[in-house]
């Protein structure tokens, strides 16, 4: 039977994973392998997907995806022979000192400094708690999250201890060195390019069996480790039994149980590292390399291709020889292409081949699956060894399933959810819009001072006008950004997040999209440009693609003072959240239309398997929470501050030039170069309905959307104002003042009277806050898209595609709507 055939609650035995490619691969990795139990733990309220538990772990599959994995029950399975028990069978090899040279601009550097430097790199699976060793030592501000891929960049820290400098590299979350997604790809980079003289491998202690699988990879590698036993608080709690020194000898690393969340040791890990650091390999039994036995048909083949990789000397500077071995008999595509290079490329590949075709001669099975279950076996005799015995106490997840129980079910999972979104949002405009208010008046005392202290001129009018109100303009937000992300990192921290994505894959899936892709498009309400930089948490480089070009229809903070000021001039009070909510729905309507157009039309293919790990619930703290949120803070300042200035510095040169005297502010907007610019291009919007004032505004935006307020209330009304506004603020009458110039305007365009023009005037209003909506995403999105995806070709594509389809909808709304009035 397939496992998608078991129901909740049934459990089964895997026989085999059917498909191929990198779906099998990766659901091997994750440890859907021959002869391990999974337990059917509950549906998403929409079916699809289902949550699984297997070694300790649980995780989400769709049904599609499940039904390639043979089970049978556990009845059927106790009438079978019992798999046989592999032992953990080592080879101890004495250090190749031709794998560890040191370049002479390493030994000259070393000897140079007069502090001992290690150079340490974290590597472990997604929410292990490395990152949050990394914090604990180095006190750098790096984010951790309980979602799987939150760390994607590796950040540096550094770390005084006993005498010794660390330099420590903290690498994204990783289940293997396999070549499957972004992730491990970076840390294999860096493993190779940047060698470390210590890996510290963190390890969650309560579900050993699986992370001790990117362990065994590591030792191929051939590098320095210490392991880092982390959550052994957990384990001991659950009463979890085993000889630590034993598992220790048996992988020849030493290992250290650690709690980073409070500090347990972590001083006896950094104690460990600098013993390792100066320690001889092979002098101890706890500190050795082994070889692990993957059967002898692929040692042969091993032995084979490694006579000739020998004889490369950059090869053994760089790699274990051992390591680029297995690796082709994984048949790794990048290690297969730097193989090429070399004289004899054509008889290692030979050697390879014909290991493999005699692995699957013996096994059935092919030498990628065969090393993958050396490993795992290799694993499994250890841990016996050792003497591991899983405690009876209070499990990990106990708590978790009683939430799960309840956010994720079918009748209250969606309300729960949209209730948290819908908290989230108001403490976002209504708590922000308080701390805003004083950076306004802030900024605004900043640029009086300014106007008394400097005389009037260009230099005065730029520092004021230009540099102070366009970081006027992204510091006011920041308050409300730091709120906004103060949920998004709770909820991610906690775990939420994570069943968030699993409760609404089933729509992504829909839309041509991956369930990952949902966290990165709820971040677009806030900025785009971090939800842009989230994308790197989807594997599969097609949803990634589509989740960025759809994200700019996800309407962010920075329209909200437009919103505001066109519905508050034209429409009644009554009608205003209606008409906002309607701005919301309209993009995310869109951006499905969209997602299913794109993966249809321009990037067809299979999308990644929903293979998703859902954490046990944790309780982040405060401390990490505010931490994280400051940084988010910083980053939004940090891309979008200079972007948004120089465009401020821009458009208020457009607008301040030419400068006759004596004339107000109105009347200089309407002989400006901008005004210019405005007029040129009217008769390419008169389909929308708008005039050339209108069109300066949406012209003005392109820097950063704050703008368009501001331009906007100058020309009709001579008031700057507007773009401070989150909620409607008729301070002196100034959306009647605009109403009426408004109207005014439409009524010469349309030639008839103002009170006549009023219903065009509404309509001309929504299809401007339509175009708003839709149209060219700000610099620093576009930015951020050039940035991920590495090309310009999908950011211009991006800001084409948006205004092509800002004003075929705006003009089909104006010309439709005109039809009934």
């Amino acid at each position: 039977m397939k496992l998608s055939e078991l129901k909740t609650g049934e459990s089964g035995i895997i026989v085999k994973v059917n498909g191929h490619g990198g779906f099998r691969k990766r659901i091997i990795e994750m440890g859907f392998i021959k002869g391990k139990k999974v337990d059917v733990m509950l549906n998403a309220p929409l079916k699809d997907p289902v949550k699984y538990r297997i070694m300790g772990y649980e995780v989400s599959l769709r049904h599609s995806e499940a039904a390639l994995i043979d089970v049978i029950s556990i009845e059927e399975a106790r009438k079978l022979e019992k798999p046989e028990t592999v032992s953990p069978g080592m080879e101890i090899e004495k250090p190749d000192p031709d794998d560890q040279m040191l370049t002479p601009d390493e030994m000259e550097d070393a000897a140079s400094k007069k502090r001992k430097t290690i150079r340490v790199a974290l590597v472990g699976n997604p929410n292990c708690g490395k990152t949050s060793l990394f914090n604990f030592a180095s006190g750098a501000h790096e984010r951790v999250g309980n979602y799987s891929g939150v760390t994607v960049d590796a950040k540096a820290g550094y770390a005084d201890f006993e005498g010794y400098h660390f330099e420590l590299v903290d690498l994204p979350g990783t289940y293997s060195l396999s070549a499957y997604s972004p992730e491990e790809l970076y840390v294999r980079k860096q493993l190779v390019d940047k060698t470390p003289d210590v890996v510290i491998n963190v390890i969650d202690s309560s579900n050993l069996e699986r992370n001790l699988y990117l362990t065994t990879q590591l030792i191929d590698m051939h590098l320095r480790m210490v392991v880092a036993l982390n959550m052994f608080d957990e384990i001991k709690q659950r009463g979890d039994r085993f000889n630590l020194d034993k598992l220790s000898k048996l992988f020849g690393i030493p290992m250290v149980p650690t709690v980073f969340k409070t500090g347990v040791g972590v001083k006896e890990l950094f104690h460990t590292v600098i013993e390792t650091y100066e320690g001889t390999e092979d002098k101890s039994l706890n500190f050795r390399h082994i070889h692990i036995n993957h059967g002898h048909e692929i040692e042969n083949g091993i032995k084979n291709m490694q006579e000739h990789l020998k004889q490369e000397l950059d090869v053994r500077q760089k790699f274990s020889t051992r390591y680029l071995a297995i690796k082709l008999l994984e048949h790794d595509k990048d290690v297969e292409d730097y193989i090429r290079q070399f004289p004899d490329a054509q008889e290692i590949l030979e050697h390879r081949d014909e290991a493999a075709a005699r692995v699957k001669e013996e096994t059935l099975q092919d030498s990628e699956t065969a090393i993958m279950d050396a490993k795992y076996g290799f694993i499994r005799g250890a841990l016996e060894e050792a003497g591991y015995k899983e405690g009876t106490n209070q499990e990990t997840y106990h708590a978790t399933h009683v939430l799960d129980n309840i956010l994720t079910n079918k009748f209250f999972g969606f309300p729960i959810f949209l209730c948290v979104l819908a908290l989230m949002f108001i403490c976002t405009f209504w708590l922000g819009s308080y701390p805003q208010d004083w950076l306004d008046t802030f900024f605004g005392w900043v640029g009086e001072k300014l106007t008394v202290v400097l005389p009037e001129g260009p230099v005065q009018a730029m520092l004021v006008d230009g540099v102070i109100g366009g970081v006027g303009s992204v510091a006011s937000f920041l308050p409300q950004i730091l709120i906004l992300y103060l949920f998004i990192s709770f909820m991610e921290d906690s775990g939420y997040m994570s069943r968030a994505a699993f409760m609404m894959d089933k729509l992504m899936h829909n839309m041509g999209l991956h369930g990952k892709s949902f966290i990165p498009l709820i971040m677009g309400f806030g900025c785009n440009v971090p939800a842009i930089m989230s994308t790197r948490t989807i594997e599969s480089r097609r949803s990634r693609l589509v989740t960025m070009l759809i994200l700019p229809l996800m309407s962010c903070e920075a329209r909200i003072p437009i919103y505001i000021m066109i519905i508050g001039t034209f429409f009644s009070r009554t009608a205003s959240p209606f008409i906002m909510m309607s701005l919301y729905l309209v993009g995310i309507v869109v951006a499905v239309i969209m997602s299913k157009l794109f993966t249809k039309f321009m990037f067809k293919g299979e999308d990644t398997p929903f293979v998703m790990e859902l954490p046990p619930y944790r309780f982040p703290t405060l401390k990490a929470l505010g931490r994280h949120t400051w940084e988010k803070g910083k980053q939004y300042l940090k891309k979008m501050g200079g972007i948004i200035l120089v465009a401020s510095i821009i458009v208020w040169a457009l607008s301040y030039f030419p400068h006759p005297q004596g004339l107000d502010d109105q009347q200089q907007q309407e002989q400006s170069y901008l005004s210019s610019i405005g007029k040129t291009v009217e008769p390419v919007f008169l389909p929308q309905g708008f005039n050339w004032k209108l069109d300066v505004g949406l012209l003005a935006g392109v820097g950063a959307k704050e703008i368009v307020a501001s331009t906007m209330g100058v020309l009709y009304s001579n008031d700057d104002s507007f773009q401070d506004d989150n909620g409607y603020n008729d301070e002196g009458g100034k959306y009647e003042r605009m109403h009426k110039a408004i109207c005014a305007d439409l009524a010469e365009l349309h030639h008839t009277t103002p009170q006549a023009v009023e219903p065009t005037a509404k309509l001309t209003a929504y299809s401007y806050l339509l175009f708003v909506l839709l149209y060219f995403p700000c610099i620093a999105t576009i930015a951020a898209i050039k940035g991920e995806t590495g090309k310009w070709k999908w950011a211009i594509f991006a800001a084409t595609y948006t205004t092509a389809l800002a004003w075929i909808i705006s003009a089909a709304v104006f010309q439709v709507g005109s039809l009934f009035i």
